[in-house]
């Protein structure tokens, strides 16, 4: 059974529930004051709360989809093995990007790609940084419907937090079936979706940063990523077709590779984004001593000092649950100051920095890409 089953919480909660049941029971019998009495009630104290938090820690780990399985939570997940094989009509023409398999979208006739689209789970290496990653690419129903054969679609990259999977985007954060909705409402146009985290060298937080003598993160996003998914896929090659969307580092990751490559993304979406790179035990040293590298990273710098980017960004916060509400403030005044960049803003009552919060926000967010790209 997989780390995110059901069935492993289920199971948990039940073995919690049991214990809580036969600590009641026997509490009693072990109220002498013996060894064996007093080791007994330890033993069961213990058993019992051992089996509360790892139910707690297996719901929160489906909640928010820190793990995506037993080797990946004891750190022995290690396979980024890439053949760079397929076309865009699934031949052998070459390109650094490999189907590796298919699923369906969870909607109302998601078993047949026209009318419910299709997810496929593949791996990308970047000819340029040798960066090597999986990825979910949502391909909506046209994508697959004869009428649209020779249609170009445009293209969203989605990135989830730290540590984050890419499954939490599709489990989690339901990014196919929201998109499928508002498509099929005519309140979206049919996009890509491509989903990834931002951690493409685990376990290291790169933040998104062209690391001096380490990974070339920002590189990999900026033009490796769109050159796989244009070598494969029907998308739009104008500036003009690509957005990308994240939460948390990945919204900071968003918001950045927008600013700093307005020539392949036309939007940057953050929710709860940050708006420097920081730095701690999970990142290392991301700038090595080059200052010039440290304030690029740092956003606020950015607007001040550097021309501005001619994209548009989003941003999301809460009045009340978020860390990030004033920064958030000022950054879309900052924005606003800036000829050429323009920004909206999510801004809730109420909200935590977690995945209920970002559902809410997601359903708009979508709306606002979709309108800010073109499909040529």
């Amino acid at each position: 059974m997989g780390l995110t089953s059901n069935k492993v919480l289920v199971l948990a909660a039940f073995f919690a529930v049991l214990l809580f049941i036969g600590t009641v029971w026997f509490w009693p019998r072990l109220a002498r004051r013996n060894w064996r009495a007093v080791g007994g009630r330890v033993g069961l104290l213990l058993a019992t709360q051992l089996a509360i938090f790892a139910s707690i820690g297996i719901a929160a780990n489906q909640a928010f989809g820190f793990y995506a399985s037993w080797a990946d939570l004891f750190g022995r997940e290690s396979g980024q093995g890439v053949v760079v094989d397929h076309n865009a009509d699934g031949g052998s023409g070459g390109g650094p990007l490999q189907v590796i398999g298919t699923q369906p979208v969870n909607v109302t006739g998601g078993g047949r790609p026209q009318l419910g689209g299709q997810i496929q789970k593949v791996g990308v290496v970047g000819r340029t940084t040798h960066i090597a990653t999986r990825a979910y690419v949502y391909l909506p129903p046209e994508y697959f419907q004869p009428q649209y054969r020779t249609r170009t679609f445009p293209a969203a990259v989605v990135l989830t937090g730290y540590p984050g999977t890419a499954e939490a985007l599709i489990k989690g954060l339901h990014y196919p079936q929201t998109a499928h909705e508002l498509a099929k409402n005519g309140q979206v146009q049919p996009m890509i979706l491509v989903m990834l985290r931002p951690t493409v060298a685990p376990p290291r937080d790169t933040e998104c940063v062209d690391v001096p003598g380490g990974p070339q993160t920002e590189s990999f996003f900026a033009k490796d990523l769109p050159d796989a998914v244009l070598a494969h896929y029907r998308v739009g090659r104008k500036p003009g077709s690509w957005g990308i969307v994240g939460d948390s580092t990945g919204g900071y990751c968003a918001l950045k590779l927008a600013m700093h490559h307005p020539n392949v993304y036309a939007a940057g979406a953050g929710l709860s984004p940050y708006y420097n790179a920081p730095v701690d035990p999970t990142t290392g040293d991301l700038f090595h001593g080059d200052k010039g590298l440290r304030n690029r990273a740092d956003l606020f710098w950015y607007l001040k000092n550097m021309p501005a980017p001619d994209t548009s960004l989003l941003v999301s916060s809460s009045r009340i649950g978020e860390a990030n509400y004033e920064n958030t403030l000022k950054f879309i005044e900052q924005v606003k100051a800036k000829r050429l960049t323009r920004v909206s803003s999510i801004i809730l009552d109420s909200g935590g920095h977690n995945f209920n919060t970002w559902r809410r926000e997601i359903p708009g967010t979508l709306q606002w890409i979709s309108g800010r790209l073109s499909d040529r």
